[in-house]
């Protein structure tokens, strides 16, 4: 294959080099904010957190470790935690987790009641199944700096 015959091929090969390195906006596709939907957006998430600190209240697993907190900093740093984690358009302004948590010694099982909480107060909110595991799967890469070992 001689040059002429390959300039089709090249012209290809630069549009299709050109998109990938982002000289078309409209070909990229907007950020996924799907699961911020299905949580109910700030709202609904907001909703969930509430209920998840009646729960936290309720349970002596891990209601010692939320003493002298300040609830509405707490409520308000999660609900934008959960938001910005889901794709939603807030922005969490809190402390480092591995800062906030580094005292605590928080066991497999404070974590896990914590966890089994939100999924509790997600259901109360009818949070689908999905959106449940897919928040979870999101939460996820925060274990290491919650649970020190």
């Amino acid at each position: 294959m001689n040059l002429r015959s390959m300039k089709p091929y090249l012209a290809i090969l630069m549009v299709t080099v050109g998109l990938a390195l982002g000289g078309s906006q409209s070909l990229q596709s907007p950020p996924d904010n799907s699961l911020y939907l299905q949580l109910g957006e700030r709202e609904g998430i907001a909703n969930v957190v509430e209920d998840m600190l009646y729960l936290i209240v309720e349970d002596e697993r891990i209601n010692h470790q939320f003493k002298g907190i300040n609830v509405a900093q707490f409520h308000g740093n999660l609900t934008d935690q959960l938001c910005e984690l889901s794709g939603g358009p807030c922005q969490y302004s809190g402390r480092d987790m591995r800062e906030l948590h580094a005292a605590m010694n928080i066991t497999n099982t404070q974590f896990n009641a914590l966890a089994e909480n939100l999924i509790l107060a997600m259901e109360e909110n009818q949070v689908p199944t999905g959106a449940q595991n897919r928040l979870i799967k999101h939460l996820l890469p925060l274990y290491p700096d919650i649970r020190h070992f």
